[in-house]
């Protein structure tokens, strides 16, 4: 049974459901009305009912004592007869009256009129009793009423004691018929209510069925049609026989489809070469671009934020960005994305360092996209998510500040000397011995051409590595040699090592800048007789060498220079980082001093002339530096590089 009320519950809520808004709001409204108007009638009906009632009880009492008042002095003479006379024409002259029944002090019935009516033969022909109170004969002043339904309708039923000199002989029950007047009154009105209730549902059985065929169908239509154009489909038709109104509103939507399908057509190869233009300019952009909805959808992502994510074989679009995001970017940029698409703020920026795919630093840019709705308000549409890798720019920064703290420190260490030595010349100068002025003096003349050496080395560098331009032409290598041993003849001279020059003749010229070369060559020399002890040798050689068939040089001929010496040499470990910045050798072999400086000024000057820097060394036999420059060509002559 409970499963059965619940199908039709269910059912019910189904069926109600199925209504458009218009329907169940008529039908509620008729509801309403029918109510008010059935309550409003029914309380009319109870009202004429009640005065009914009230004006049958009043006439049965009065016309009951009067009945009382003139047959008690016949029944206290005991005279019958003369009581069934009198009740027989006071019956026959009031047509209100129903019935006269008489009792005895004890409720016992004795004779009653009219004799053909039901309860008075029934109440003659068998002993019957009036129930009354008990008290009744003890309180028998007033008339007591009660009502009781028949047939014909509600019969007031009127109680008059009967007492002659204050003596109680018995009751008088009379039997009021209803009011006639107010009997058709009332039936009248309950059927004037059952009509209207009837014709108002029939009204609206009648307006549903109509707004049915004439409003809700259309508009049905209406919708399903403008569906199908919010969906895309501009084909869709309305074909109804309406006039008016409607008529019109199916016209207008007709003509409105049949634009939008011409505008489709005419513009739709446009509207997808503007695309594509869009998303190729987006994927030819250097940063990484990713651009998501509120929800956090992705909605268009560029070839270079796949590559710095690592999402080449996952397609993200339509997916949360923040599932596929790294941990570590998620966890600095979800909360941030989700105040922007909140409008909370309307931009952040990040710097991240990633491990996956591969380490790297990456910089974050977020913005809102906004749609401007007015002047006064705008909507957020979404979020673009720009990615930069600054990996680069980082180790940049990290080797210029290690750079300043490595000048830092070596400009320090001789100007510390100086400081030293010229405040003891300052404060002990007449009591030091001319010997000691000229050791002090000496330090600070030493001292000074370290420093000079150490910032014109700086400047050598920095001018390296600021993208200068320098004049590149043909270079005699033989005489930039020839140059160089003459330089560092007398030095070599001093500390007892030989100089060896070996330059094959008739050596072409090679494309480069002059006086870049010759410091390259200075440097090597330099740095060969200061590591080389005496007795040892130092060798420079130039020679041309032509490329194997094999190479990638495309063929040209090349000289290939070499500085060669017998010296302390360079253990394995110290070859890396021998062109590094400040590395020195004298750092771990405890030797003579210098700038550190010289040899990445050498690899500069050789990644100027398109060449790189090699070397040979063994630790306690020597070491072998050399590099290759390029034939000089002379229809490429004055190139600047």
């Amino acid at each position: 049974m409970i499963a059965l009320l619940k199908t039709i519950r269910e059912a019910i809520v189904n069926w109600w459901s199925e209504f458009t808004l218009q329907t169940k709001l008529l039908a509620a409204a008729t509801l309403v009305v029918s109510l008010v108007m059935s309550g409003l009638t029914f309380w009319a009906v109870n009202t004429i009912q009640q005065d009914a009632r009230l004006n049958d009880t009043r006439f049965g009492r009065d016309l009951g004592l009067l009945l009382a008042a003139n047959v008690a002095p016949l029944i206290a003479d005991h005279n019958l007869t003369e009581v069934a006379q009198f009740s027989q024409r006071f019956y026959s002259s009031t047509s209100s009256v129903r019935y006269m029944l008489y009792a005895d002090e004890t409720g016992k019935i004795y004779f009653g009129i009219p004799f053909w009516e039901p309860e008075v033969e029934t109440s003659l022909a068998i002993e019957r009793r009036i129930e009354l109170p008990e008290d009744y004969a003890a309180n028998a002043e007033k008339p007591m009423v009660r009502q009781h339904r028949s047939p014909d309708g509600e019969v007031t039923d009127v109680f008059v004691p009967i007492t002659v000199e204050g003596k109680y002989l018995g009751v008088l029950a009379i039997g009021i018929n209803p009011n006639p007047a107010a009997v058709i009154s009332t039936n009248f009105t309950r059927d004037v209510t059952i009509a209207v209730f009837i014709s108002i549902w029939v009204m609206v059985i009648l307006g549903g069925v109509i707004n049915a065929l004439t409003i809700t169908k259309p508009i049905k239509e209406l919708l399903v049609g403008v569906k199908q154009i919010a969906a895309g489909y501009f084909k869709q038709r309305i074909d109804l026989p309406l006039g008016g109104e409607l008529g019109e509103l199916i016209l207008n939507f007709n003509e409105m489809a049949e634009r939008l399908e011409r505008y489709e057509e005419q513009n739709i190869e446009e509207l997808t070469a503007e695309k594509a233009k869009l998303e190729t300019l987006v994927s030819t952009i250097a940063d990484g671009a990713v651009l998501i909805d509120n929800s956090m959808q992705v909605i268009l992502v560029n070839p270079t934020a796949r590559r710095i994510f690592g999402w080449e074989v996952v397609d993200v679009v339509g997916e949360n960005v923040l599932h596929h995001l790294p941990s570590t970017v998620e966890m600095e940029i979800t909360r941030p994305l989700y105040e922007m698409a909140a409008g909370e703020c309307e931009s952040a920026e990040f710097r991240i360092l990633l491990n996956q795919p591969i380490k790297r630093t990456i910089r974050i840019l977020l913005t809102t996209v906004v749609n401007q709705v007015n002047q006064q308000r705008e909507s957020i549409k979404g979020i673009a998510i720009t990615v930069q890798d600054i990996t680069r720019e980082v180790e940049l920064n990290e080797a210029k500040n290690q750079f300043i703290s490595n000048v830092s420190h070596e400009l320090r260490t001789p100007l510390s000397a100086i400081k030293y030595v010229i405040e003891t010349l300052h404060d002990y100068g007449e009591e030091l011995s001319t010997q000691e002025r000229k050791e002090f003096l000496g330090t600070v003349n030493h001292e000074t051409d370290r420093l000079t050496r150490l910032v014109n080395d700086v400047l050598d560098l920095s001018k390296l590595e600021s993208g200068r331009s320098y004049n590149f032409d043909g270079v005699d290598l033989a005489q930039a040699i020839e140059q160089t041993v003459r330089t560092y003849q007398l030095n070599a001279r001093d500390k007892a090592i030989e100089l060896i020059q070996e330059v094959a003749p008739g050596l072409p010229l090679v494309m480069g800048n002059y006086d870049l070369l010759l410091q390259v060559l200075a440097n090597l020399v330099g740095n060969a007789l200061k590591f080389t002890k005496a007795g040892g040798k130092v060798a420079l050689r130039a020679y041309q060498i032509v490329p194997k068939s094999n190479s990638t040089d495309h063929h040209i001929p090349q000289v290939r220079v070499e500085i060669s010496d017998t010296g302390i040499g360079i253990a394995p470990e110290d070859q890396e980082a021998i062109f590094d910045r400040f590395f020195r050798v004298e750092n771990r072999v405890h030797t003579l001093e210098g700038t550190g400086l010289g040899l990445s000024i050498v690899r500069n000057i050789m990644e100027k002339h398109h060449s790189k820097m090699h070397l040979v060394s063994e630790v306690g036999i020597g070491t072998t530096f050399w590099f290759d420059l390029a034939v000089f060509d002379e229809q490429a002559s004055h190139v600047k590089k």
